[in-house]
């Protein structure tokens, strides 16, 4: 979808980007606050970020109850989560072009305006322990905080963060909303059919949001390190669920990301894969797979996936071929053009949604306030060299920041001799 991208700095110290997409009738909003589970007040208190998000559509300064600002939302179909991560809370909602001013200001009230009491507060912490009691027979939400506790991340696994919901109190709530929901700390994304008029209600209605100034939290830095290889015992666990990742201690541009995404396709992108393509014809996995994530201060190539026992050898062997094979140059011309191609084609799809350009938009601008290059895309995809990626693998693999972590009923022994296959 044709789209255009205008940054705003509101008086009040916000910024956000008004992405104009001619013709659409739905509007999609995004308000982000650095506010996350890093930025509990103290250990004790971990998890108050997602105690504050579950309460943010509960009782305001106009409804008494969650229900009735619920019905009131929805009434015309709008739509609305929130969401928490280690460094973000961030509110979203999608609703039909025609109802668009009714819907900001309903979600003005549950940002601006929240009504935290106790009754709510005992409902959402039941709430939030039956969501992470719940994770924990989800074996991929299990290893990665695990994983990220290896590489010197200060973040706390499930259990730990389970331990915390008792100790968090309304005043914990009231402290933690103060001090991270203000005018500077807040970054927003909305996409939509914003005609020039619409633009400035939209700035005007920004504007009257009443929220203390404060300021733009830092985003917290780790000291990295490698941790020896780490079992997460399951009995009842009848596969191997593993990730793993190579870690550098920078933070790598867009170029870099996309020279990445196409190394990725090339190893575990489709059924003729070197990793997973090769894998499957072996019978040796269902599924395995990897990608680049980026944070403030490093990024990260990691992979995860299953696989049975008897197999895991032969899988680790064939992983470190390849990965091998990559370090030392070989990769084909052919291989290079099909990866550009296929991610050409991806970029086309990615943007066929009001949402989707949203997103896409959204990530990197609340992680850095940079606004992606989006329409530079294909520019970019086309100069991936070679020589390019095969450096950027280099890099990854050759910091000596890894860590390998596996959920299974499988002795230790195993788990060790796998994340030696890895030592490139």
């Amino acid at each position: 979808m044709k789209h255009s991208v205008e940054e705003v700095h509101l008086k009040s110290g916000a910024r956000g980007l008004l992405i104009n997409v001619p013709g659409a009738s739905v509007m999609s909003t995004r308000v982000q606050f650095r506010g996350g589970l890093r930025y509990a007040k103290k250990p004790s208190l971990y998890e108050i970020a997602h105690i504050t998000e579950h309460l943010s559509f509960g009782a305001n300064a106009k409804y008494k109850s969650e229900s009735a600002y619920e019905s009131e939302f929805t009434k015309n179909g709008a739509y609305h989560n929130a969401w928490t991560s280690d460094l973000s809370i961030c509110y979203e909602t999608e609703c039909a072009d025609f109802e668009w001013d009714r819907i900001l200001d309903l979600k003005r009230l549950a940002i601006c305006e929240p009504r935290f009491n106790d009754v709510e507060l005992k409902s959402e912490k039941g709430n939030v322990k039956s969501e992470l009691t719940g994770y924990m027979n989800d074996y991929n939400r299990l290893l990665w905080p695990r994983l990220q506790q290896a590489i010197g991340e200060n973040v706390l696994n499930l259990s730990e963060r389970i331990k915390t919901l008792p100790n968090i109190e309304l005043k914990d709530i009231r402290e933690h909303y103060r001090r991270t929901h203000t005018s500077s700390n807040m970054r927003f994304v909305i996409a939509g059919n914003l005609g020039f008029r619409r633009r400035r209600k939209i700035i005007k209605m920004l504007e009257s949001w009443d929220l203390k100034t404060g300021e733009r939290l830092e985003i917290p830095l780790d000291e990295l390190r490698s941790e020896s290889a780490v079992l997460i015992r399951r009995k009842d666990a009848s596969n191997i669920t593993f990730g793993f990742s190579f870690v550098t201690p920078r933070r790598l541009d867009s170029a870099c990301t996309i020279a990445m995404s196409c190394l990725n396709h090339i190893l575990t992108g489709t059924m003729s894969s070197r990793i997973f393509g090769e894998a499957r014809r072996r019978g040796l996995t269902y599924g395995i797979g990897s990608s680049l994530n980026l944070d403030e201060s490093k990024s990260s190539w990691d992979f995860d996936g299953e696989v049975d026992e008897e197999n895991a050898e032969e899988l680790f062997s064939l992983i470190r071929s390849e990965l091998t094979k990559v370090l030392n140059g070989e990769i084909s011309n052919e291989e290079l053009e099909s990866a550009k191609s296929y991610c050409l084609g991806r970029f086309q799809m990615s943007a066929q949604t009001v949402g989707q350009i949203a997103d896409c938009y959204a990530e990197e601008y609340f992680k850095s306030d940079e606004i992606e290059k989006y329409h530079k895309i294909p520019d970019i995809v086309r100069t991936v060299d070679k020589t390019e990626i095969i450096e950027l693998a280099r890099e990854l693999v050759g910091s000596n920041i890894f860590a390998f972590v596996a959920v299974g009923s499988c002795e230790k022994a195993l788990v060790n001799s796998l994340a030696e296959k890895l030592k490139l």
